[in-house]
């Protein structure tokens, strides 16, 4: 088993009561798979070197029993491998769903514990989320926000059911929330040194992806979430391969993330848009007007620091915050996220990966508070 992975392996966590033995498994696998970026194979050594460990299976349940059940209730496909005309088994759309729900009960799940709910705007009116208050109809109101239950029942009261009349008066209109919309782009470092040190870093980084995205998509779904990673280049990556996403070899090209970020909020109709960036160490790489990158390993670099700093500001003239989530504290690196903050007038958490999660579903939901309004 990986070292590195045993050693931070909370196994406890994994344990409830009233799981049955496939349950319990899968919650288990659910959070390896997470580490060995989709490899099935890889999961699965790894979680049958925990059931030698921990006895997590006896006689009348194995692991091949879980795998077969895997198959059966669709988490896994078996497909040819194309290189050597062999069997190979990947994981489903299903489970990829399945790792996004998991990842965002054990952040958001967190937070609701410690009184943090689903805030919306402070305003009412013409919305799509009922809130449960109703008043009189007024004119001009539109009449497809008429509760036709609390103004039949008006009617009846107003008139007696013997000679039903439904007039002006008894229409009763259901208050809505306005849930306006708030287009994030989320930016993810994929360079070298996110798995550097024997700290995996990657991972928190990619389980708060998902989280997020679960979030956005079920709880918000006019809000847009956009994923993007950065190393000596940028690009999108789609929702569905968040759990495969690993580093490269690859420098910190954070001037090309920024740009192709807001590449993408300037496209997007909305006015409440955010960037968000994880990153662990200092901007490193920039690629030049003839095409070749431009690269320095060795402290601050003033040529590329001063390209994020513009890129800062061009993103504040935009009206798009950017909120910098640093993953290390190195004096040097936290100098430069103060001054890249001050250009931009965004934010800046200096932070481990412990908590990673919590204070961006955090400042998500005071962001969209803060900047929607009714």
């Amino acid at each position: 088993m990986n070292k590195h992975y045993k050693k931070g392996f909370k196994f406890s966590s994994f344990t409830a009561p009233y799981q049955t033995p496939f349950e319990k498994l899968l919650e288990i696998f659910k959070e390896i798979i997470t580490y060995t970026s989709g490899d099935f194979d890889e999961a699965i050594e790894w979680l049958r070197q925990l059931d030698t460990e921990y006895k997590l299976t006896d006689h009348s349940y194995t692991i091949d029993d879980f795998i077969e059940d895997l198959k059966a209730k669709g988490y896994i496909k078996e497909e040819i491998d194309l290189d050597n005309g062999n069997g190979k088994i990947s994981i489903t759309a299903k489970t990829e769903r399945a790792i996004r729900q998991q990842a965002l009960n054990q952040i958001f799940g967190k937070i609701k514990r410690r009184g943090s709910g689903n805030h919306k705007s402070k305003g009412y009116g013409l919305g799509d989320e009922h809130t449960g208050d109703f008043r009189n109809y007024q004119f001009g109101d539109s009449l497809d926000k008429v509760s036709m239950t609390e103004s039949l029942r008006n009617a009846q009261i107003n008139h007696g059911i013997a000679d039903f009349n439904l007039t002006e008066d008894d229409l009763v209109i259901e208050e809505t929330m306005h849930k306006a919309q708030m287009s994030t782009v989320l930016m993810i470092d994929i360079s070298h040194s996110m798995i550097l040190y024997g700290e995996d870093r990657i991972t928190p980084a990619k389980k708060v992806a998902m989280a997020l995205a679960e979030l956005i998509t079920t709880r918000y779904p006019k809000d847009t979430l956009d994923i993007l990673v950065f190393g000596n280049d940028s690009w999108i990556i789609d929702i569905k391969d968040l759990p495969y996403l690993k580093v490269g070899p690859y420098h910190t090209n954070t001037v090309a993330g920024l740009q192709l970020a807001m590449d993408v909020l300037r496209r997007k109709r909305n006015t409440n848009k955010q960037i968000f960036m994880i990153t662990d160490g200092k901007p490193s790489c920039i690629r030049m007007p003839d095409g070749q990158y431009y690269k320095n390993s060795n402290g601050l670099d003033s040529l590329i620091t001063k390209k994020c700093y513009a890129m800062a500001q061009q993103a504040r003239r935009l009206h798009i915050p950017i909120t910098t989530f640093m993953i290390a504290q190195d004096s040097y690196l936290m100098q430069f996220v103060r001054e890249f903050t001050k250009a931009n007038q965004g934010k800046a958490f200096y932070t481990g990966i412990k908590g990673l999660g919590e204070m961006i579903f955090e400042d998500y939901e005071t962001n969209r508070k803060k900047r929607i309004k009714g």
